[in-house]
């Protein structure tokens, strides 16, 4: 029973050890886009602040497919997204100059991140 006990114990804090906050600066190259979350994961929220020139591209794409919340962010203008689980947010910069974003991640944190054209 204590072996039982003990193991619940170290499972249950390992699936917590990804809930958290992560606060980023995050520079997207021209006419790229950065992914986050786009690999399998628990609800998240993002507070997002477009600290850049230009207006920024914003939706939710699920990992089985589609996309769907689009929305445009102005310079200097924040929004708040609830993403769902094992959906990814990306943000699209269709300039031809470097964007800049301040992003405040809360939930699940063992997100993927990364660049794609």
């Amino acid at each position: 029973m204590k072996t039982i006990v003990m193991t619940l114990f170290v499972l249950s804090i390992a699936a917590c050890g990804s809930f958290g906050s992560v606060t980023s600066n995050t520079t997207i190259t021209p006419n790229n886009s950065f992914k986050l979350g786009n690999n399998e994961h628990g609800k998240f929220n993002v507070k997002l602040k477009n600290i850049g020139t230009y207006d920024l591209n914003v939706y939710q794409a699920p990992i089985a497919g589609g996309q769907h919340s689009a929305t445009i962010v102005k310079p200097q203008q924040t929004i708040q997204v609830a993403v769902d689980a094992n959906t990814a947010l990306i943000i699209d910069n269709n300039s031809n100059t470097t964007a800049s974003v301040l992003l405040k991640i809360n939930g699940d944190t063992g997100l993927s991140m990364g660049y794609a054209k």
